[in-house]
């Protein structure tokens, strides 16, 4: 192909200041990306991935905030067994002051002073039901229902329920209803009984107390359950936060690797494009030989 010599339009000039100008715009990509450590640092870079890595952000925060609410849900729970535990210490004190005030070798005022430390027993069960709280929150005061019992018994609680999921819904939810204890929990009955001054009723109260024994043990386990069962969900949480880190990072991230390689490549071809174009600008001046004859 015949070459025509001319001066109006450097031909080899614009073609190297293209590249070089192509370089450039690779050279700081490469540097923003490596600067700030993102392969997605702006929608122009990749939309698609812009849109999928933001509902994954969202996804990834939304369960860790759902790990922190179930190791919450663990500690109130924590708080509510162990006021069981108390209250099941003093019951079982109870029982043993209603079998040793049983015992005839009792006088009058030996079982006054039984009776004595029974009401004292019973107060710190109410003390402990009033009192017991969970950042701010009454565990035992059995203000949000109730249910009847096989007995007919009216048995008040509290309703706990614990968002342990990315997102709203049943699915995401658990409760938990813990019932109340002291105060009109315990029967007018009991708190009037005294063992002085009617110790044929001991072994009613001694079944009285079994029972009563035996539903704590029930709340207990159904708090220990609850227990595990949020042991179970963060494990779940935390794995399904650590894959969806992990996706949402293969579309953010950038590949330092690679990119250190891109950026060196592109310093070359800046400078090869550089000199290139002072070539060509230089290639004009052999038309100065013809004029000069």
């Amino acid at each position: 192909m015949n070459s025509v010599l001319t001066i109006g339009t450097n031909s080899a000039a614009l073609r190297a200041s293209a590249a070089i100008a192509a370089a450039q715009v690779s050279h700081n990509t490469s540097m923003s990306r490596l600067s700030t450590g993102a392969r997605t640092f702006s929608a122009a870079n990749d939309a698609a991935g812009i849109s999928i890595s933001s509902r994954l952000n969202a996804e990834v925060r939304g369960i860790n905030q759902a790990v922190q609410n179930a190791l919450a849900a663990q500690s109130l729970v924590d708080t509510a067994e162990g006021a069981l535990i108390e209250i099941e210490n003093i019951g079982q004190r109870l029982r043993e002051i209603l079998v040793q005030a049983a015992n005839d070798t009792n006088s009058y005022s030996d079982r006054e002073s039984l009776q004595e430390e029974a009401d004292s027993l019973l107060a710190e069960i109410d003390r402990i039901g009033a009192s017991t709280t969970w950042s701010g929150q009454a565990l035992f005061t059995g203000v949000d229902g109730s249910e009847t019992g096989d007995d007919g018994t009216e048995y008040d609680f509290n309703t706990f329920t614990f968002l342990v999921g990315g997102g709203a819904g049943i699915a995401n939810s658990l409760s938990i209803n813990i019932y109340k204890y002291g105060g009109d929990a315990i029967p007018d009955a009991v708190r009037a009984f005294s063992v002085a001054d009617s110790p044929s009723l001991i072994p009613d109260m001694i079944d009285f107390i079994d029972d009563a024994l035996g539903g704590l043990s029930e709340d207990r386990a159904d708090l220990g359950s609850l227990y595990n069962r949020l042991g179970h969900t963060i494990n779940n949480l935390t794995n399904i936060s650590t894959n969806l880190a992990m996706a949402r990072g293969r579309i953010r991230d950038a590949d330092f690797a690679a990119r250190t390689s891109n950026l060196a490549k592109q310093q070359i071809l800046m400078q090869a494009g550089t000199a290139m174009l002072a070539q060509a600008n230089a290639s004009k001046q052999n038309v100065l030989s013809l004029l000069q004859g």
